[in-house]
């Protein structure tokens, strides 16, 4: 566990099997943060350094208050810096949901460091300026609720959104550990995360699919169809592109089923 400054902000970053050859890096989710991901790198073999970080307004990094240093491209110069410190020349890179998104939106601008991309329920961003717009003043209505209503009221609707409904169905201790890691979270950090870097305003990146050449593993949920559908298009745009259903899960697989997450992660580095 450590905390690096980058461009005087604080990114904090658990770093396990220090030393090893080939490294993993890992993004968590939105109400996320470096905790998502300990179940699934207990399954990893430790000849693979893993280094998990807390995006910007996430966990026990900065919660700025400036919207812009939430922008997409704030946060992959920020990753980029943070590689940079850490002494990592490549590696290959995991995104779930939000972190999805932000390693795609990195690997478009750095494709040079990721070996390979593992995605896990994200997608590209929206093309139609409409859809754009539509959504980001959903974001922008949703942040100004958390900011106006606190953090336990957003957290108890957001946990009962269709979205998650699948969790449910999760053991009460692993409920209770997603929802503590979402209740350590800060409201001016989720908000300004939905206004800088959500959907709706980062840069659509279906474009520029095409011109990402790395091996890209697509995983998505059995029970998760509007993904499902979102990167079956994906995997038609990338030229070296696998997708991989798991079933009986949801939007969240290496929370709802970490063994096989895991599994599919280390299928996926041992081609390296």
């Amino acid at each position: 566990m450590a905390r690096f400054i980058i461009n005087e902000q604080t990114v904090h970053v658990e770093v396990f099997n220090d030393g090893a050859k080939n490294t993993l890096v890992l993004l968590h989710g939105f109400t996320g943060s470096t905790k998502t991901w300990h179940h699934v790198v207990k399954e990893l073999p430790t000849s693979v350094k893993v280094i998990a970080i807390d995006l910007i307004g996430h966990g026990q990094s900065t919660a700025p208050q400036t919207i812009d240093a939430y922008s997409m491209e704030a946060q992959i110069q920020l990753l980029e810096d943070l590689f940079e410190q850490l002494v990592v020349q490549s590696f290959t890179l995991v995104g779930y949901s939000m972190g999805g998104r932000v390693a795609l939106s990195y690997t478009a601008r750095f494709p040079k460091r990721v070996t390979q991309l593992i995605l896990e329920s994200a997608s590209p961003g929206l093309e139609g300026q409409a859809e754009r717009l539509a959504r980001k003043n959903a974001d922008d209505a949703l942040a100004d609720k958390i900011v106006h209503n606190g953090l336990q009221s957003f957290i108890e609707k957001w946990e009962n959104i269709p979205l998650f409904a699948t969790q449910k169905q999760l053991s009460p201790i692993i409920q209770a550990e997603i929802r503590n890691e979402r209740m350590m979270q800060r409201e001016i950090g989720l908000a300004n995360s939905l206004r800088g870097m959500g959907t709706g305003v980062m840069p659509s990146l279906w474009n520029e699919l095409q011109h990402l050449a790395m091996p890209v593993t697509l995983i998505t949920g059995e029970l998760d169809q509007k993904f499902i559908a979102l990167n079956e298009q994906m995997q038609q745009q990338l030229p070296n592109a696998k997708h991989i259903l798991v079933p009986a899960v949801g939007h969240a697989i290496h929370v709802e089923n970490p063994t096989k997450f895991a599994t599919i992660v280390k299928e996926t580095i041992s081609q390296i």
